[in-house]
């Protein structure tokens, strides 16, 4: 299948080409494209090995998040408390219906301690209460040991129409999302990564939903429709979203008691600015009439500032934009 209708306002503006351009002097590709290209009609599907499975904690919970790890803003849930372990610099919108979302993602290797947590930096469309029945669909870079054995960036994406209970998982490692690109591989390494006070490296995510067809659709830069997860799979994104979010989530396991090291982003807090501090940039919501638009109203959210923060701005070139990130323990994150 392809998407009906893509939204309107993603391919009319001279930014658009200014940024493809952009995009084809700084490519970003995948690793694998080294060995080779997956022939017409058919798609890239990263091999899982036993030594996979025997990472993960159960055989039931391989590829998939631990059950309420999903960002709660106090003022979406104030009784909730966060004792998943799982740290998140966000910025997010809600209080309205929204059938997408759009963001430039700085792309990162942030360093992870413990081979039991992970960094990432992703987009989350979320329907229904934050108790058992949230609906997620999730996209962005990860780096993960304990799912993927390295320390790389990789291109994730994520569904639960449970809370990540019973349903849902990474990648294509379940049934659920339906990958129609064969450029593009789920779960592959992105490369290159950002340095320090060097080059800087993006990648464009859109993810919406078709109004024909009600599905939800992503795609990857400017040219891969990657695929779709069936409007089946869902409650409550049957219809619409209630809250995007956008940002960073790490897991903070407490080795020998203190917080983790493990980096958000670029490892370096928000004030450091460009070429140092993570961003997300360009950031945009699908409205009801398949429009994309500035995200109004648009909110932060931290578990602790002192070991990963977030701030926000907007200008001409970046629209809606924000740093994020941090390096973990420190001496004001003990």
């Amino acid at each position: 299948m392809r998407p009906n209708y893509h939204p309107e306002g993603l391919f009319d503006e001279k930014k658009e080409v200014a940024a493809e351009a952009r995009e084809r002097e700084n490519p970003i590709k995948q690793l694998w494209h080294m060995n080779g290209k997956c022939p017409e009609d058919t798609v890239p599907i990263r091999r899982t090995k036993k030594d996979d499975i025997l990472r993960a904690s159960s055989m039931k919970r391989y590829g998939r998040k631990k059950h309420r790890t999903v960002p709660v803003p106090k003022s979406a849930d104030p009784d909730l408390i966060n004792e998943s372990g799982h740290q998140h610099a966000i910025a997010y919108v809600q209080g309205d219906k929204f059938y997408g979302a759009k963001a430039t993602i700085n792309v990162w290797e942030p360093k992870i301690q413990q081979p039991n947590e992970f960094s990432l930096s992703q987009l989350w469309i979320l329907g229904g209460s934050f108790g058992e029945d949230l609906n997620s669909i999730e996209a962005g870079w990860q780096v993960s040991p304990d799912l993927y054995g390295d320390n790389n960036t990789r291109l994730f994406t994520y569904w639960t129409s449970d809370a990540y209970q019973a349903t849902g998982c990474y990648n294509l490692l379940c049934s659920g999302f339906i990958q129609i690109n064969s450029e593009i591989a789920m779960g592959a390494s992105i490369s290159p990564v950002s340095a320090y006070r060097n080059s800087q490296y993006d990648i464009g995510i859109l993810v919406w939903k078709d109004p024909n067809e009600g599905h939800w659709w992503m795609q990857f830069g400017n040219d891969y429709v990657l695929g779709y997860w069936p409007s089946f799979l869902f409650s409550y994104l049957g219809d619409s979203a209630s809250m995007i979010e956008w940002g960073g989530e790490v897991v903070n396991s407490e080795p020998n008691g203190q917080h983790t090291s493990t980096q958000m982003g670029s490892g370096h807090f928000p004030e450091e600015g460009f070429g140092k501090a993570s961003y997300f940039r360009n950031i945009q919501v699908v409205d009801g009439s398949n429009n994309l638009k500035a995200p109004k109203g648009l909110g932060t959210f931290t578990d602790k500032s002192s070991c990963y923060d977030v701030q926000t701005g907007s200008n001409g070139d970046w629209g809606h934009y924000f740093y994020y990130g941090g390096p973990g323990r420190n001496p004001n994150c003990p």
